[in-house]
């Protein structure tokens, strides 16, 4: 399949599949309101297929690509829901300690998009490990579809301590140098705010993409360097924004902010019509250089 831009799309329809995709719709409902956008042929099921990740195109860096050693490693997260597993990702010629980053996947598993996003970070020289939340469920199941009705039936505070334990685990890991970055996608933009003030003697540096803010009780814990990636288009998650900037000023923490212009939610969501590659390009940019600043 080709993959769509999102501009091809009318903005309320996308804005119909980011509630959707959100669980704030059901399938039924999305079709229901999606049926007056199916014109020329094509059918609202149709539409539903055009927008969804397909994960093809999210291959930057294949699960054999020779500069990654990459593995799937388990973890004990006694508060959580006992044991875990992620996906570890480092150069494969690396020799000595590495940064941590910790990767979140967003509300529906540990899926292909999320895994290519940790090899990434492992070619740009940290040690990447990203937990899967389906794990104590059986895992991602290979649609987001089912990914997301089995990650909204899970106790939201047991997975929250699955990641705190997953970020505990990478900072004593051998390969890990201590010094413990964080990012994560919309469900795991929130984790990783959570992160930051959850973990503040660990946490150096997060990098929330389009992630739910914390309440404003808890900002002045956070210890971490923070960037923060928007999208202007994004008018659930940017509600919580204003709030937040002025606790992060408050508080005097150390953040940048970007809203991203015309983009919408998941932008750097490669497998989606949402995808926008100036916008993703520039941010992964940012968010690199941000890592190897802080994490040296």
């Amino acid at each position: 399949m080709e993959r769509k831009n999102a501009q091809e799309f009318d903005q309320e329809l996308l804005y119909l599949y980011d509630y959707y995709a959100h669980g704030q719709i059901d399938r039924r409902t999305f079709l229901e309101r999606a049926a007056k956008f199916a014109v020329g042929g094509l059918t609202a099921v149709a539409l539903l297929e055009m927008l969804s990740p397909h994960y093809a195109f999210a291959a930057q860096v294949p699960k054999d690509d020779g500069r990654v050693a990459s593995d799937y490693v388990k973890y004990p997260s006694p508060d959580g829901h006992g044991e875990m597993r992620g996906l570890l990702a480092k150069p494969a010629n690396a020799t000595g300690k590495l940064p941590g980053v910790i990767v979140v996947h967003e509300n529906r598993g540990l899926n292909p998009y999320i895994e290519d996003v940790t090899r990434r970070l492992a070619l740009e020289g940290f040690v990447a490990f990203a937990p899967d939340a389906l794990y104590a469920v059986g895992g991602y199941p290979g649609t987001d579809d089912e990914g997301r009705a089995m990650q909204s039936k899970l106790d939201r505070a047991k997975v929250t301590e699955d990641f705190v334990a997953a970020a505990k685990f990478l900072h004593t890991r051998a390969d890990c140098n201590g010094s413990l970055g964080v990012t994560g996608f919309c469900f795991g933009g929130g984790m990783a705010n959570t992160l930051a003030w959850r973990l503040p003697e660990i946490v150096k540096a997060a990098v929330p993409y389009y992630g739910g803010q914390p309440k404003a009780a808890d900002v002045p814990k956070i210890k971490a360097s923070l960037l923060l990636h928007y999208a202007e288009l994004d008018e659930r998650v940017n509600a919580g924004w204003p709030a937040y900037e002025a606790a992060l000023k408050a508080a005097k923490i150390d953040y940048e902010a970007f809203i991203y212009p015309g983009v919408n939610h998941g932008f750097h969501n490669d497998t989606t019509p949402r995808y926008d590659k100036a916008a993703a390009e520039l941010s992964w940019t940012r968010t690199v250089a941000f890592f190897k600043r802080k994490l040296a």
